[in-house]
C-alpha cells in the first residue's frame, strides 16, 4: 500500500460511495470512522518505514505515478496527516448534530482528499488545479438543491479561479528568476503575480467581500468547514512556494508587503466583527481576522515561522467546528441569524450559546482558550520586530472581542419571567460539550500539541533554519 493511495484515493472513493449509496443518518458515522481511522494510522505507522506486527512485514511506500505526475507523502507528513484527519473526523460527526444534509460528508471526504494530493503532486505547481478542483466540489454544499447560488458563492467561485492562472504563471517566472536573480523586472512581476495569486486564493485585503456573505447565504456549519479547510492548505501551499524559492525567502520587501496584508486583515476584521449585528457574518469576519495571522506569522523574518504557522492552524478546525454548529442549531429554530432574531436565546438554547461564545473568545484570543497560546507566541515574534504591527493585532483581537460581548449581551437580553428550558438534542450537547472541553484543554495545556508539531517544520527543507 502506498501512502497517497491511503490517503488521498481511498477518502476520495469513500466519498463517492457514501454520495451514491448511504442515507442520511448513517453517513456521519461511516465518514467520521474513515477519516479516524486515516488519522490514527498516520499517527501510529510511519510512512516509508517496515513494521513488523508478528510475522507480518508492514510498509507503506511514499510514493506513487499518476499519468506522469508524481504523488508523494513522506514521514514528516505524518503528523500532519493526523491532524488534518482528525479534524475532518470532528466535522463529520457533527454533521447528524447541525441538521446538514448527508452529501456534506460525501462531498468533505472528496475536498480533504484532494487537498491532500494537493501538498503531495509534484510538480508542486499542480497543487494551484487541485485546489481549484476542490474549490468547485464545494459549491453544491454552499447552494442547497433546486436554490439559486447567492452572490458571495459567485465571488468565491470568481476568486478562486482567478488565482489559478496568477499562480501558475508566477510559478513559471520564479523558475527564470532562480536561475538570473540579477532581473530586477522578472522578479518585481513574478512577485506581484504570486501575490494576486494568493490574495484571489486566501481573500487577502480587500478581496475578502465573499466571506461575510457567504456565512449570510449558506449553511453555517457548510461555511465554517469552508473557512477552516481551504486556507488551512492554502497556508501549507504557501509555506511551500517560500521553502523552494530562496527570492521570496530573503526578500525583505516581500516580507514587509506580507505583513502589511496581514495586519490589514486583522484590523479590518476585529473592527468589522464589532460592528455586526448578524453572528454569521461575525463568523466571517472573526475568520477573515485569524487568517490575517496567519498571514502575519508567514510573513516573520524568524525560524519560529513554520511551527507559529502550525500553532495558529491547529485550533482553528476546532474553534471554527464549534462556533459553525452552534449556529446551525440556533439557526433551525430562528428565521434568521440576525441579532433581532436570536435576543434571548440563551434561555432556549444555553448549550448552543455558550459554546458559540467561548468558540468566539477563543479566536479573540482569551486566556485559557484553545486560541490564546498560538497568538501569545506570534505576539511575541511581532514584538521582537515591530511594535506597531503588535498594536494593530491587539487591536483587530480587541474588535473580536467587543464583537463576543455584543453577542452574548443580545443572546441573554430576555424578560425575566420567561423560563430557562433545553432545547438541544443529546446529539447537540455531546458535540458542543467535547468541543468546548477541546478548546480548554489547548488553552490549558498548549503542550498536548507538541506531539504532532514537534516534526512539522521537517517538512520544510529550508524554512526556520
Amino acid at each position: 500500500m502506498s501512502a497517497p493511495i491511503l490517503w488521498i484515493v481511498v477518502p476520495f472513493i469513500a466519498g463517492v460511495l457514501i454520495l451514491l449509496f448511504l442515507r442520511e443518518r448513517t453517513s456521519p458515522l461511516i465518514g467520521g470512522t474513515v477519516a479516524t481511522l486515516l488519522a490514527f494510522i498516520a499517527l501510529l505507522f510511519p510512512i516509508d518505514t517496515a513494521l513488523l506486527l508478528g510475522s507480518v512485514s508492514i510498509k507503506i511506500s511514499p510514493s506513487i505515478e499518476f499519468f506522469g505526475r508524481s504523488f508523494a507523502l513522506t514521514t514528516a507528513d505524518g503528523p500532519l496527516l493526523a491532524i488534518i484527519y482528525g479534524l475532518s473526523a470532528l466535522w463529520f460527526f457533527g454533521t447528524e448534530a447541525s441538521g446538514t444534509a448527508n452529501r456534506f460528508v460525501s462531498l468533505g471526504l472528496m475536498i480533504v482528499a484532494l487537498l491532500t494530493a494537493s501538498i503531495a503532486v509534484e510538480p508542486f505547481l499542480f497543487a494551484a488545479l487541485l485546489l481549484e478542483m476542490a474549490a468547485m466540489l464545494v459549491i453544491p454544499l454552499l447552494v442547497p438543491t433546486y436554490q439559486k447560488p447567492g452572490r458571495g458563492v459567485i465571488r468565491f467561485l470568481i476568486y478562486q479561479t482567478l488565482a489559478m492562472p496568477f499562480i501558475l504563471f508566477s510559478g513559471w517566472m520564479l523558475a527564470g528568476v532562480e536561475a538570473s536573480p540579477g532581473d530586477i523586472n522578472t522578479t518585481l512581476q513574478a512577485g506581484t503575480m504570486l501575490g494576486l495569486g494568493f490574495a484571489f486564493l486566501l481573500g487577502i485585503f480587500p478581496l475578502y467581500n465573499w466571506i461575510p456573505m457567504v456565512t449570510e447565504e449558506s449553511p453555517p456549519y457548510v461555511a465554517g468547514f469552508l473557512l477552516w479547510v481551504l486556507p488551512t492548505f492554502t497556508i501549507i501551499f504557501g509555506l511551500g512556494f517560500l521553502d523552494r524559492y530562496t527570492w521570496l525567502r530573503t526578500s525583505p520587501q516581500l516580507s514587509s508587503a506580507i505583513q502589511l496584508a496581514g495586519i490589514f486583515m486583522v484590523a479590518s476584521g476585529g473592527v468589522f466583527a464589532s460592528l455586526q449585528k448578524h453572528i454569521g457574518r461575525m463568523m466571517g469576519y472573526a475568520a477573515i481576522a485569524e487568517t490575517g495571522l496567519f498571514v502575519l506569522a508567514i510573513g516573520l523574518r524568524s525560524t519560529e515561522i513554520v511551527n507559529v504557522t502550525f500553532l495558529l492552524l491547529i485550533p482553528r478546525g476546532l474553534e471554527l467546528a464549534v462556533w459553525a454548529l452552534a449556529l446551525s442549531i440556533i439557526k433551525r429554530k430562528a428565521y434568521s441569524l440576525k441579532f433581532s432574531e436570536v435576543k434571548g436565546f440563551a434561555r432556549s438554547y444555553p448549550i448552543a450559546t455558550s459554546a458559540l461564545i467561548l468558540a468566539h473568545l477563543s479566536m479573540a484570543g482569551l486566556p485559557l482558550l484553545a486560541g490564546f497560546p498560538a497568538r501569545l507566541a506570534l505576539w511575541q515574534e511581532l514584538a521582537s520586530q515591530s511594535l506597531v504591527l503588535s498594536f494593530w493585532a491587539l487591536f483587530g483581537m480587541l474588535g473580536l472581542l467587543i464583537g463576543a460581548t455584543r453577542t452574548m449581551a443580545v443572546l441573554v437580553m430576555v424578560e425575566e419571567d420567561k423560563a430557562w428550558e433545553l432545547k438541544e438534542s443529546w446529539m447537540q450537547m455531546t458535540m458542543l460539550g467535547l468541543g468546548v472541553i477541546g478548546l480548554f484543554l489547548l488553552g490549558m495545556f498548549p503542550q498536548i500539541l507538541q506531539p504532532f508539531i514537534k516534526d512539522l517544520p521537517s517538512l520544510f527543507e529550508h524554512l526556520g533554519r
